[in-house]
């Protein structure tokens, strides 16, 4: 077996890029790691466009060591940030925009942290939303906290889980934070420095929780207001949370593929190859910080074909 395998495609996952470490979350990538791991991808990979790579695969004619870069979601830092990098080292990445938080929305798991972030004591209470109680005395016992919280809300219905968490909110007297999401003149900064701009959704609801019907909406809502607002198609797309046969199923692939997208991504680890099918690409998050683990990561990535 080839140490680098030449007709696969690499596609790497981010979210935030901050402009300086948080203690919260020690692993959440900053700008130094983020240029860092840029550098690593220019001098061992071809990073191509995600739009680009989608139609050599469909077409057989992938460069060698293929890869391309992604944000999900659409936090500002991307533009802030991560856009004055890539343009450093003239590299391409596509965002994915979920276009009901942008201009100074907030989503919901970035409400439940900071308002476990910015709970005063030892002890969350949070037994009138009927979530219990929960330590938070220092960043570690936060960090857990934020992720059991997380957990137990993830899967809920929509509707039920944004109730939920307004209810938190107005407990905990935690406003939305104006500054973490994009706004609109964000993402056409975006698209007009050649970035792709990629379709999340509205409102980033684990579809398969979903009618068929209200997921198709969010969908094609998505699209159509991100085609209004930069004046151009949008035509990929990445599923919300993104995992294949729990987040979204093939009748979800279908949709994408009628309301005229591409090519779509998911979060399965693994890379595409010849064959793939483009409205369920793999995706990977490279969490390795060091030098030599993350390329170690992206070649266990690249050795393990898309299903």
């Amino acid at each position: 077996m080839k140490l680098w395998p030449e007709a696969r495609l690499s596609i790497l996952i981010y979210h935030r890029v901050l402009a300086r470490a948080d203690p919260l979350f020690p692993a959440e990538v900053d700008g130094a790691v983020f240029e860092r791991q840029v550098r690593l991808l220019k001098r061992f990979f071809n990073v191509i466009p995600l739009g680009e790579a989608a139609q050599k695969l469909g077409s057989a004619s992938l460069p060698r060591r293929a890869a391309c870069i992604t944000f999900d979601d659409g936090y500002a830092d991307n533009e802030k940030v991560a856009l004055p990098i890539l343009q450093r080292h003239g590299l391409s990445a596509c965002f994915f925009i979920a276009t009901g938080y942008l201009n100074g929305g907030q989503m919901w798991n970035d409400s439940v942290i900071e308002c476990v972030r910015h709970a005063p004591g030892a002890e969350l209470d949070l037994a009138a939303c009927g979530l219990g109680r929960f330590p938070v005395g220092d960043a570690g016992l936060k960090y857990k906290t934020i992720c059991q919280i997380l957990g137990k809300l993830k899967y809920m219905q929509f509707e039920r889980r944004e109730a939920l968490v307004a209810q938190m909110r107005a407990l905990l007297h935690s406003p939305a934070r104006q500054e973490l999401m994009m706004t609109g003149e964000q993402v056409c900064t975006l698209h007009r420095a050649g970035m792709e701009i990629g379709a999340h959704t509205v409102h980033h609801p684990i579809l398969a929780t979903m009618s068929d019907r209200a997921a198709r909406a969010d969908i094609g809502n998505g699209k159509q207001e991100l085609e209004s607002l930069i004046g151009a198609p949008v035509r990929l797309f990445a599923y919300p949370n993104g995992k294949p046969g729990q987040d979204y199923g093939r009748r979800h692939a279908e949709m994408v593929k009628d309301l005229g997208f591409d090519a779509a991504v998911a979060t399965h680890w693994g890379a595409a190859h010849y064959g793939s099918d483009l409205f369920q690409l793999p995706r990977f998050t490279p969490w390795d910080r060091g030098r030599l683990r993350f390329l170690l990561r992206l070649q266990r990535n690249l050795l393990k074909p898309a299903p």
